[in-house]
């Protein structure tokens, strides 16, 4: 299992395939990620990394927290995550994390906090469909209605659907694809929106519903400074080729013929059935017609 890394929101746009089709996707930034710590099982019982990302000042930043990134040798953090990882995945201090530690194609979970709504109506909240706009409601339109019961239980039921507090909760959003990477500007680009807003802090992780993907690199993908990134995996504005899907190849004239001749066949076959079924009713029904009459005479 290896280690997820702390990314900010910069953004939607959009990246092109090559046929012309465009593929929505968020931006994500890494910002000097970097491990400020590591868990081992021999002191702390399991195993997991510290990760810190951006920068902060060391006034806004609290005494033990300056002396940890002090030991750390790294600069003062502005976002601290700490991953489980697996014994043979974890990194040393000081270590910082590239983009490229995901691949074109790779499925991942980006966990963040929504986007805060403030204080919001039942319509809103909940989707609730109003009251009516007619026949004696009288300016409360968009209220939620009733919300007890009689004297008995003469309470309101906890979970109630009601006005309140809408967003700014913590939200995961699974198999998110990344489309494209840039190791050198630290980004990824990928398909679909993702919870917060611009500027947010996001943690991206594999994903746990699926394998992971044979290219990613194991334990992590770390940045060798004394090699310089290609700025561009891809051309400009463009998907990376690991991620195009291709459009299935739709039927052809003879097949669609072939499919409606079948169903042709199969209305007739039903048609018939039917019709021999209403025959062999009316059958029996007039062969019982006679006995029943022979009962009334006798």
């Amino acid at each position: 299992m290896r280690t997820g890394v702390i990314a900010k929101k910069m953004g939607m746009t959009r990246l092109f395939q090559a046929d012309g089709r465009h593929v929505p996707v968020t931006v994500l930034q890494l910002e000097d990620v970097q491990v400020v710590g590591r868990r081992e099982i021999d002191r702390d019982g399991y195993t997991a990394v510290q990760l810190g990302a951006g920068t902060a000042k060391a006034k806004n930043v609290a005494k033990p927290q300056r002396v940890a990134f002090g030991k750390a040798k790294v600069e003062p953090k502005a976002r601290v995550v700490e991953f489980r990882v697996a014994e043979d995945a974890l990194l040393d201090v000081g270590a910082t994390i590239s983009a490229d530690h995901f691949v074109a194609g790779q499925y991942v979970d980006i966990s963040g906090v929504t986007q805060g709504k403030g204080f919001a109506g039942a319509m809103k909240r909940w989707g609730f469909g109003g009251l009516r706009a007619t026949h004696g409601v009288s300016v409360s339109h968009r209220s939620h209605g009733s919300t007890g019961n009689r004297q008995d239980p003469g309470r309101v039921f906890k979970n109630k659907k009601m006005a309140g507090h809408m967003g700014a909760r913590n939200r995961t959003q699974q198999n998110l694809e990344i489309v494209r990477t840039d190791g050198a500007r630290g980004l990824l680009f990928v398909k679909g929106s993702v919870p917060g807003h611009k500027g947010s802090w996001l943690t991206v992780s594999d994903a746990i519903k699926l394998p992971l993907d044979e290219r990613a690199p194991y334990p992590a993908g770390l940045i060798d400074h004394s090699v310089e990134l290609e700025v561009e995996h891809a051309p400009a504005g463009f998907v990376d080729d690991a991620a195009v899907h291709e459009i299935p190849a739709l039927p052809s004239d003879e097949e669609v013929k072939a499919i409606a001749a079948e169903q042709e066949a199969g209305a007739i076959e039903a048609a018939k059935a039917e019709a021999e079924a209403a025959e062999t009713q009316n059958s029996e029904g007039e062969g019982e017609t006679p006995a029943a009459d022979e009962s009334k005479e006798g």
